[in-house]
């Protein structure tokens, strides 16, 4: 059995990395590395262990779909692991922690993604963004300003930004190839967030028209940006940020609808992240004590 990856061909489009599945992961050791069956079935085993099922769109199921990409593609084998990395001190890790009102389950690989593995973290950032995942996830509509406003906040933490809320995006719909309607609300949320009138040169705006643009040509999606490239470090990007308000969320659906062919919005995508978040600041405001 081969306990070593082999290497990625220079013109292998289709093989998969770590750094391809999970943008945020930091540094050449995982990120580069191809995705192996065996790596997904590890991470399948602990969700299983710890969970005692594979979750929908988790760690695992994600391994899996790109462990298989890469079979298919011929550059890894049925057997293959990346043995340093899966089985190491580290190695794959599943946590779940109940809080007053929601369930965060945290998964890492070779310390990435981990809170208790991850150096200069904002942890409060961290919880926000869980939450608002979660709130996303749970009442996110097509008409995402028309849902009840029926979410709980779960504690009295600090109030989600703009820039949190496009994070976020990153994680419930990442692997969504960037459209026009993205690029549009994201300029219209980078607007809001930063008080400016011109989209900031480098920011996350010009990032997205740049990725709708070139997807525009792309003839296949594997080749595609995807909304995780560009809105994993978003609140890094942002000059300024401010908590997401219901008219901020009106600005940003409206930009989305309006450039989308069939005037909708994405179901998780980047209105949907501010419509929560707004929703979830405003009864939070609701509940602190007067």
């Amino acid at each position: 059995m081969s306990q070593e990856q082999p290497r990625k061909p220079e013109d292998q489009k289709e093989a998969v990395t770590y750094g391809d599945v999970f943008p945020g992961v930091q540094g050449v050791e995982l990120a580069d590395k191809l995705v192996a069956p065996k790596d997904a079935a590890i991470m399948q085993a602990e969700e299983n262990a710890v969970l005692g099922k594979t979750i929908k769109g988790g760690a695992a199921a994600t391994l899996q779909t790109a462990a298989r990409q890469n079979e298919k593609a011929g550059v890894v084998g049925p057997d293959d692991m990346n043995a340093n990395i899966v089985t190491g001190d580290e190695g794959v890790s599943v946590k779940e922690a109940e809080l007053p009102g929601r369930r965060i389950i945290t998964e890492s690989i070779a310390g990435q993604g981990s809170d208790s593995n991850t150096r200069n973290v904002d942890h409060e950032k961290q919880r926000k963004i869980y939450k608002l995942v979660e709130a996303v996830g749970q009442y996110s509509q097509r008409a995402p300003l028309a849902a009840p406003n029926t979410i709980q906040a779960g504690g009295a933490g600090g109030q989600i930004t703009i820039g949190e809320a496009l994070e976020a995006t990153a994680m419930t719909a990442g692997q969504k190839p960037v459209e026009w309607s993205d690029a549009a609300a994201i300029q219209a949320a980078e607007v809001r967030a930063t008080g400016r009138t011109n989209i900031v040169p480098g920011g996350v705006a010009a990032a997205a028209q740049s990725a709708a643009t070139l997807n525009a040509r792309a003839t296949k999606d594997e080749e595609k940006t995807k909304l995780a490239d560009i809105l994993a470090d978003a609140t890094s990007k942002l000059p300024a940020d401010k908590p997401a308000t219901r008219r901020d969320a009106e600005g940003v659906t409206g930009a989305e609808m309006r450039n989308d062919p069939f005037l909708t919005t994405h179901p998780t995508g980047v209105a949907a992240s501010v419509a929560a978040a707004a929703r979830l600041n405003q009864t939070n405001s609701n509940e602190m004590p007067k």
